[in-house]
């Protein structure tokens, strides 16, 4: 597979180093809006740096890894539907569900493989606990507990451009949970707080976050944010069913737990996404070249980031008017 990246940032690095990993892929080509930033991606791994309308263009290029802004997503995706390219996109494809319906509606008009960036789907705990919900061994689900805490938060000024938490966070934990979960959501209800930095609170978001989504069946699923921890990064999820409970935990370097006179230690979670998540990324890539293959479905796609977005706008919308807000009204 011929692949360009769109972006050259530091998710672009991290999809960069995943195709030179991976002997199936080529990573033919960067395009970035700062030329100098292709320049230096594409020369670190033997690839051409290009303007970004020379990758639609290009008869040789076999899919796009669109790791843009998000601003531009939507409009790369239809893009690269349009010149028939299998697609990678990050999320979300939009901050809007009618640019996102758009959107989708264009690569469902056409015959491509279109993979979402839900790279926790590729992560190999969570892919052992979706097993074995599948195969029944806890029982039948009814209560998901997802807990996801950032070790710092971002810059304000990202956050002014980043949709709000909800949209750039919690879209993660939206995505895990419908995956999981796997019926219809029927309600979302959102409480939501500045606990950590007033200044997050100025630019009109939220640093600290609950979300209660209930399914058709009644299954409930609490979801817990953070843009703080003070021991890294945090991803857990617990999956209480009747005949017992699954649980994922936090990553570390080692996983080596120390026991002397002084009682037990164990190592702190890795610091952040890139470190808690290579391998998934790794694996993402892996699987919309197996999808391209085959005919297939990726694991998450551009169907599932729609879905995603509809949540984060029903929490959105269920914070600001302090209700339980019904997933039909979204979209």
């Amino acid at each position: 597979m011929n692949l360009a990246i769109i972006g050259a940032g530091r998710i672009a690095h991290v999809h960069a180093a995943a195709a030179a990993a991976d002997p199936r892929i080529h990573l033919q080509s960067v395009a970035d809006i700062v030329p100098e930033a292709a320049q230096r991606l594409a020369r670190e791994y033997g690839a051409a740096s290009v303007e970004v309308d020379a990758v639609f263009a290009d008869p040789g290029i076999d899919a796009v890894l669109i790791a843009s802004s998000t601003a531009t997503h939507a409009e790369f995706l239809e893009r690269a539907a349009k010149a028939g390219k299998a697609i990678l996109c990050e999320k979300p494809i939009a901050l809007d569900i009618a640019r996102t319906k758009a959107a989708v509606d264009v690569v469902n008009a056409h015959p491509v493989t279109c993979a979402l960036g839900f790279n926790r789907r590729h992560d190999a705990q969570f892919a052992a606990l979706k097993h074995g919900l599948a195969h029944g061994r806890i029982g039948t689900l009814e209560t998901l507990t997802i807990i996801s805490r950032d070790p710092a938060p971002p810059p304000v000024e990202y956050l002014k451009v980043s949709g709000g938490l909800f949209f750039d966070m919690m879209i993660h934990d939206f995505d895990t949970a419908r995956w999981l979960l796997d019926e219809p959501i029927r309600s979302v209800s959102a409480a939501g707080a500045v606990l950590i930095d007033d200044e997050i609170g100025n630019v009109g978001d939220v640093d600290t976050a609950m979300v209660t989504l209930i399914t058709e069946s009644g299954r409930l699923c609490h979801i817990q944010n953070s843009r703080r921890t003070a021991f890294g990064y945090d991803q857990r999820i617990e999956a209480f069913g009747s005949a017992g409970m699954l649980q994922a935990v936090n990553e570390t370097e080692t996983r080596l737990r120390a026991t002397t006179a002084d009682g037990e230690s164990v190592e702190p979670p890795k610091h952040f996404f890139l470190e808690r998540y290579s391998a998934a990324y790794a694996s993402e890539l892996g699987d919309l070249y197996d999808a391209w293959i085959s005919g297939g479905q990726p694991m998450a796609t551009h169907i599932d980031g729609y879905e995603a977005l509809r949540l984060a706008a029903a929490a959105a919308q269920s914070l600001a008017d302090n209700r339980t807000v019904a997933l039909s009204e979204i979209g």
